[in-house]
């Protein structure tokens, strides 16, 4: 299967996102390792970091759902010193130097950024970490509509158009 240029592109700026969120995963299961930043609480104190949500899938994959308000905002994230210690500690030695997601619009608005991380069975022989079997980043702007009744899953700062929010007790035939 041919990829194209821009498809590369964009993996490989998601990757250091990525790289963040493994270790965040593993830090959700087994506690900071020492003189770690917790990326975690940097992440939700980031500006235009809307919310973030974290969870484990059926299929065992740690997912970290994290809403910006824009590009902007996201590729501030990937530049940031605490994100930026994060993909050194994951990858020593490697260098993280490029511009983040070149073709993605600068207007874009609201993204919703998925990293999940499947880590392997059995730990590599004397990791300080468990060994990532495989990570996965996706990127997804909301659509107009949808309805949440008694909550939503999204951050109430993201507004979504058209979407129908209604109270528990209404939809339950109960009085306001």
């Amino acid at each position: 299967m041919k990829v194209s240029k821009g498809r590369k592109r964009l993996i490989a700026a998601a990757v250091a996102l990525t790289l963040f969120c493994a270790w965040a995963g593993a830090a959700l299961a087994q506690g900071s390792p020492g003189g770690f930043p917790n990326v975690l609480n940097a992440l939700k104190a980031a500006p235009g970091c809307l919310g973030v949500e974290t969870g484990r899938t059926s299929s065992g994959r740690r997912v970290i759902f994290a809403w910006f308000e824009s590009k902007k905002a996201l590729v501030d994230w990937y530049h940031s010193d605490v994100h930026q210690r994060a993909m050194r500690s994951v990858f020593p030695g490697q260098v993280f130097d490029r511009q983040p997601l070149p073709e993605l619009a600068d207007d874009s608005g609201p993204i919703l950024t998925i990293v999940s991380v499947k880590f392997a069975d059995t730990p590599a022989p004397e990791a300080t970490s468990p060994r990532i079997a495989a990570i996965g980043i996706e990127l997804y702007g909301p659509l107009p509509g949808g309805v949440a009744v008694g909550g939503r899953f999204a951050p109430e700062a993201l507004k979504v158009r058209g979407l129908r929010e209604i109270e528990l007790g209404t939809a339950q035939g109960q009085p306001r």
